[in-house]
């Protein structure tokens, strides 16, 4: 059995998947896309070109292809376990996982790329009403989170971590580079200290940091 992973250490949405992976050891190649042969194997395996990709080559079981951070978690969660179970059991607690995944992608991450990409783009092509409703939307999730977390939860769906965690971890870490979590959300900002002191986060992290120089709005000099 081989795994092989298409990502670049400074993605948000490869973190995600890294942090699953080394949260319970999974064994993987990491095919870097610093590397132009690994661009061109994307490519080939997938026309979009967006990354993470999971690879998964067993004799006699042929090479499945995974699309998608959220899915590749899944994925090795039901092929490849570890001692970390990043969804529960109970089916009513793997959906509210599943519900908190989906925040975090939709409301912390896609409005946090709205600002970036449009950092990115020609001066001409910019969209400022957009940015400033992604700006708003990530002060009602901020806002929201505030609130979920009130109860004294370690980690978003409760005390154990789980899916939702592996992706808040890169979105609330980026998000905060961002659009600043206000000082008031003490609960987020503690949430998001824990995230970042999780060993498989900050070595996700720590693999990033020759690449800051990437974010398209400066890079503060803190995490």
């Amino acid at each position: 059995m081989t795994l092989a992973l298409y990502a670049h250490p400074f993605s948000s949405y490869c973190q995600k998947v890294l942090v699953a992976l080394y949260a319970n050891g999974v064994p993987f190649q990491y095919r870097s896309l610093e590397e132009p042969a690994h661009q061109h194997a994307l490519e080939a395996l997938w026309p979009m070109k967006r990354f993470p990709v999971l690879v998964d080559s067993a004799p006699g079981d042929g090479e499945r292809t995974v699309i998608e951070a959220t899915a590749i978690i899944e994925y090795l969660h039901v092929r490849h376990p570890g001692p970390v179970r990043l969804l529960p059991e109970d089916p009513l607690a793997a959906v509210g996982v599943r519900m908190l995944d989906r925040f975090f992608d939709n409301y912390v991450s896609t409005p946090q790329q709205k600002c970036v990409f449009d950092a990115i783009r020609a001066e001409g092509d910019r969209d400022p009403y957009g940015v400033a409703e992604a700006r708003r939307m990530l002060d009602t999730s901020y806002a929201w989170l505030e609130k979920h977390l009130e109860d004294g939860r370690r980690w978003a769906a409760g005390d154990d971590f789980s899916l939702a965690d592996c992706g808040a971890a890169p979105f609330l870490f980026y998000a905060d580079w961002t659009h600043r979590i206000p000082e008031a959300h003490v609960h987020v900002r503690a949430y998001r200290a824990r995230l970042l002191a999780h060993p498989a986060f900050a070595r996700a992290v720590d693999e990033a940091r020759p690449y800051r120089s990437y974010f398209p709005l400066g890079a503060p000099d803190r995490d």
